[in-house]
């Protein structure tokens, strides 16, 4: 049987993608009411990081110890990873011992390759490309505060990188438009731009992408591997800041959201992230509960 992946939200349907969500607020009623739910007994995830993480290791590992399951942490300097071993045996050996697997990585294709080779599921949980995992998290936060997505209009303001790429799937897969916000020479992927038709609007200036948003998003200026141009991007993003004034020009019960870490006073100011249109903490709590229901909608698909 051909393992299900999870490399980006295009490998689920638009429904499907729904009951995950409707899923990860029945497991956060359950764990909040006190109720053991393990699902994932004697099931095993490997948890591979080639970057480093708190969120992302927090929330599947105890996600995992949760559903009654198991998860292991490897890192390159701990495995064949880090000595060359090609990714396609990694593969091959890792999936006949383990039930899962989740790989935190830089290149979107290392993790494409892997998952050609295994034979179990695969889950993205963040390429320099793509970063699935963190919007099944942001949609289930905005689905239990505000209701169905569709017919929304979201502003992802600043990078047009693995966030808002992802972004850009979103509004294809939850049926809303995003306007990206984003200095020349820093705009996502002309392809998959071009993938999502007219759900997705470009703009240079930001007061014009949130104009009437209801949901604005950012993330850092400079992610993990690009710490050396740190100083140039600060100057091109500068403009790019998500504050008080900006959201004025947002919907008047428009939210804020980001994946976290947060740098206060680049990318977002402090009364905007600690504000009370902020739910960053509601969608850092939800990757707990959306990767739980992703692990189990993976694994009904690959029976012990």
């Amino acid at each position: 049987m051909t393992p299900r992946h999870f490399l980006t939200l295009l490998d689920c349907t638009p429904d499907e993608l729904r009951g995950l969500l409707a899923r990860a607020s029945e497991l956060k009623s359950l764990l909040r009411d006190g109720q053991a739910h393990e699902s994932l007994r004697h099931r095993v995830l490997a948890m591979i990081f080639e970057k480093s993480s708190t969120r992302t290791r927090v929330s599947f590992e105890a996600g995992m110890a949760q559903l009654g399951g198991h998860a292991m942490f490897l890192s390159p300097k701990d495995t064949q990873f880090g000595r060359g071993e090609p990714l396609e045996d990694s593969a091959r050996v890792m999936s006949r011992m383990v039930d899962i697997i989740m790989i935190r990585t830089f290149e979107h294709d290392k993790i494409t390759r892997f998952a050609d080779y295994s034979q179990v599921p695969v889950i993205n949980a963040l390429t320099d490309t793509y970063h699935p995992c963190q919007l099944l998290a942001d949609m289930q936060t905005w689905f239990e505060l505000r209701g169905d997505i569709r017919g929304a209009t979201v502003a992802f303001i600043g990078d047009g990188n693995n966030m808002c790429h992802s972004y850009i799937n979103a509004a294809r897969q939850f049926d809303f438009h995003l306007n990206v916000a984003a200095p020349p020479g820093y705009r996502p992927d002309d392809a998959i731009v071009a993938a999502a038709g007219d759900r997705v609007s470009l703009y240079d200036d930001p007061a014009q992408a949130v104009r009437g948003a209801q949901l604005v998003v950012t993330d850092v200026w400079a992610s993990m591997g690009q710490e050396d141009e740190q100083r140039a991007r600060e100057r091109v993003f500068a403009p790019y800041q998500v504050n008080a004034a900006l959201m004025m020009l947002a919907d008047k019960d428009a939210l804020f959201m980001h994946c976290l870490p947060a740098h206060r006073g680049e990318e977002v100011t402090a009364d905007v992230i600690d504000g009370p249109q902020s739910v960053v903490w509601d969608e850092a709590e939800n990757r707990l509960h959306a990767q739980k229901a992703l692990l189990e909608f993976l694994l009904a698909a690959t029976p012990l």
